[in-house]
């Protein structure tokens, strides 16, 4: 699972109890701390439901970034799947 300048959607209030099981599916979770669309406690949260559901989650937060990709964020993600596809 690949969230770039992502994070879980829904209002602030919604519960965040999922059902279902992540186990062990690997998880990157992206953005810049100065993104204008997607806080970083909005990140930080989708990083914690998604470890409960037994994701392993990297999450990287890039300073002075807004809501765009980085070049670390595409080798860090081709590298997730160069591992995956092995």
């Amino acid at each position: 699972m690949i969230g770039l300048s992502g994070a879980l959607i829904g209002p602030d209030d919604a519960p965040r109890s999922y059902p279902g099981s992540l186990e062990g599916t690997s998880v990157f979770l992206g953005c810049g701390a100065m993104d204008f669309h997607i806080p970083r406690q909005r990140v930080d949260q989708a990083a914690d439901i998604l470890e409960s559901l037994g994701g392993n989650v990297t999450e990287r937060i890039y300073p002075n970034l807004g809501h765009t990709v980085t070049q670390a964020e595409i080798e860090f993600v081709s590298n997730m799947m160069k591992t995956l596809l092995k």
